[in-house]
Order: C-alpha cells, then structure tokens, then sequence
C-alpha cells in the first residue's frame, strides 16, 4: 500500500524534471541597450543624451518577465518557455562607472585620431590604431595607452553587461551586437573593419 501512494509523487517528480525553461539572448534589446551606450560615449562635444523613456528595475540588473503559470506544465506537457524577452538594462554602478570612463576618454584622448583617420573601429568590438602614419610622434605613446585602456574597458563593459544581466554566457553575443552598434555609430570619415578590410563612412 506505501509502494502505490509513493507512485504519484516519484510520478509527479519525473514529469516536473522534463520541464526546461530556456531565456533566449535577446538581440532586439541588445541592439537598443547597445546603442543607447555607443551614442553616449561617441556623441558629439557638448551634445546632451537622448533621454531614456524606460525606467531601469530597482536592481539595476535585466528584469525578466517570466510567463504566466501553466498548469500544463505541472502535469508535464510541452516545455515552459519564457515568452517575453528580457529588459537589457546597463545601468550598474559598474558599467555607468566604465562608460563614464570611456565618454571621457573618447572626447579628450580618441575622437581626434578618428578624425584624422590613424584609428578605427575593429569588427570585435575594439579600437584598433589603423594608421599610425597619421598620429604625430610625440602622440603616439599617449594614444597607444588610451586605445589599451579603452579596450580594456569595451572588454569589461562587454562582459560585465552579461554578468549584470544574469547570463554570463551572453558575452559575445553582448560583444558582437555592440561591434556592430560602434560601426553603425561611426561618424562620416571615421574608418572601420568589416570582414577584415578597412572601410571608410
């Protein structure tokens, strides 16, 4: 008699251990996040950021909207999903802290050798010194240091977005739809990688 009471819960149990609940990356809310950050670090001297509609979650973290309850899945049928993408947020103290860094960075130390064309954007995700020609010799240590340092940063803001967001695993996922968001984001006459050939905007 114990035997067949057991039966239903080792049952339920089995059925309950099939259920996957699977996030995908979401790349819609990737590429918005992405250039909501690019456009602040790149925007023109002097210009304010556009200003943001969505209030960020008290966390400052992703906040996922997870589906409504399906009794379905309490008796094993199908897989739960989660239906609805999650909200990419960048707004840790981290990351704010990184793009400060780099806003900075880009307007005093970068923005004029993209000008001249002596750096460009890697299709990576980093900055790349292109042609060095261009950078005057008293310059080119400086402008080395700062490109180091702002690779630095793109690779810890790239994977501190994952981190933040709950799904480490997204890094280069995180880190493409951003290499592509700096090209987009390049101003007329700033030079980028595509393929592995330099391209003018």
């Amino acid at each position: 008699m114990r035997r067949l009471l057991g039966m239903p819960i080792l049952l339920a149990l089995a059925l309950c251990a099939c259920v996957t609940i699977n996030v995908y990356f979401p790349a819609a809310e990737a590429r918005e996040a992405a250039r909501e950050f690019v456009e602040n670090v790149i925007g023109e001297e002097g210009q304010t950021p556009p200003p943001v509609s969505e209030t960020p979650p008290p966390d400052g973290g992703m906040a996922l909207r997870m589906p409504r309850f399906d009794p379905w899945v309490l008796v094993g049928i199908g897989s739960a999903q989660a239906q609805s993408s999650p909200d990419i947020t960048i707004r840790t103290p981290a990351i704010q802290a990184i793009r400060s860094r780099m806003e900075s960075r880009f307007s005093s130390a970068l923005r004029p050798h993209f000008d001249s064309g002596a750096l460009g954007f890697g299709g990576d995700g980093t900055i790349v010194v292109r042609d060095a020609s261009k950078l005057a010799i008293k310059d080119r240590v400086a402008v080395n240091a700062a490109v180091a340092d702002d690779n630095r940063d793109r690779n810890a803001v790239y994977r501190e977005i994952a981190v933040a967001n709950g799904h480490p695993e997204w890094e280069s996922q995180i880190r493409d739809v951003f290499a592509r968001q700096w090209i987009s984001s390049a101003r007329p006459g700033w030079w980028y990688q595509q393929g592995g050939t330099w391209k003018q905007k």
